[in-house]
């Protein structure tokens, strides 16, 4: 398998968040977060997961899907982030809807979002994704990711779970009708990945965002193109939806509002820096001297700013040579 530049940077990602688990994150409930899902449209639910990062005490349940009722079976969108986790949800949605999954959209392949998927095909799901998604699936990085996710979510990540390819590859956008149910597979990367999609139900302005847009938590960066990011968030306005369900946080009803703090974080941390990149300043010295007053306050800051700050340095240098 191929070490790719995506391989090499998630690499340094993983191993950034794996010691991240000393920092105390919101407090954990008594009890596994609930698979329970919310009505948002006649025919479009989705299942909120934990603001925080994956751990065995919430089951990798940190990310969102969504499900889309027609006549002729539910689409999901994403599978969720460990097998027992898409069993939840399968169960969930057969006795709400009493049909059965008939296609599974990937927004994006990070682990929080298909760790889930083998459930779903075994259930005789279609997986579709976009096709960018593939050099990472046949990388070490994803596998290195799932043998070090079996340690460190076990139980509910372990020797049987394993890496899903889609059915169906996408090299661009597309719509797809299931039951006389049109919905809108737009492909918006690259921006927070390569292959992200974002669903969207016309009929009922219903947006399915996957990760271009958290809601209520400092976004994850990664190795985003953050510059694209901003201009995917213009794409997605465009849509002029009603209601947009994003990959992490609560549905939102003020789509413009809810996705200024995403594009407003990202402009920030290409401002700060941009401007010490430029200016060959160490990024020591440039993080501690940026005014994190409007983010400080978000889930996960504390565990993930550092690291998004980073990386965004990182990426302004390449982008300035």
């Amino acid at each position: 398998m191929r070490q790719t530049s995506r391989g090499r940077w998630l690499i340094f990602i993983w191993l950034a968040l794996a010691g991240f688990a000393a920092y105390p994150s919101d407090a954990q409930p008594a009890a596994p977060w609930p698979v329970k899902a919310r009505q948002v449209s006649p025919s479009a639910w989705f299942v909120q997961g934990e603001s925080a990062l994956g751990s065995p005490a919430n089951r990798n349940f940190i990310s969102n899907a969504g499900f889309v009722v027609t006549a002729d079976g539910v689409v999901v969108i994403d599978a969720l982030g460990s097998p027992q986790l898409a069993r939840e949800l399968m169960a969930h949605v057969k006795a709400l809807t009493g049909k059965p999954v008939s296609h599974v959209i990937v927004t994006h392949y990070h682990a929080d979002h298909i760790y889930g998927l083998q459930e779903f095909k075994r259930g005789g799901a279609r997986v579709i994704a976009h096709r960018a998604a593939r050099e990472y699936l046949q990388s070490d990085t994803a596998q290195s990711r799932l043998a070090a996710s079996r340690s460190e979510l076990a139980p509910w990540i372990d020797a049987q779970t394993r890496l899903v390819p889609a059915d169906e590859w996408l090299d661009g956008s597309r719509e797809l009708v299931v039951g006389g149910v049109r919905l809108v597979l737009a492909h918006v990367g690259p921006a927070h990945t390569p292959e992200d999609l974002v669903v969207y139900l016309p009929a009922e302005k219903v947006l399915f965002a996957g990760d271009i847009v958290f809601r209520g938590r400092i976004p994850f960066v990664g190795q985003a193109d953050s510059g694209q990011w901003i201009k995917a968030l213009d794409t997605l306005l465009a849509f002029d939806a009603g209601v947009v369900v994003p990959g992490h946080g609560p549905q939102s009803t003020a789509p413009r509002e809810d996705m200024e703090l995403t594009r407003d974080y990202l402009a920030h941390l290409r401002e700060t820096m941009g401007r010490a990149a430029r200016n060959l300043e160490p990024f020591e010295d440039a993080y501690r001297q940026a005014d994190w007053s409007r983010f400080e306050h978000l889930p996960l800051f504390r565990a993930a700013n550092r690291m998004n700050a980073y990386n965004t340095y990182l990426l302004m240098e390449r982008e300035g040579n």
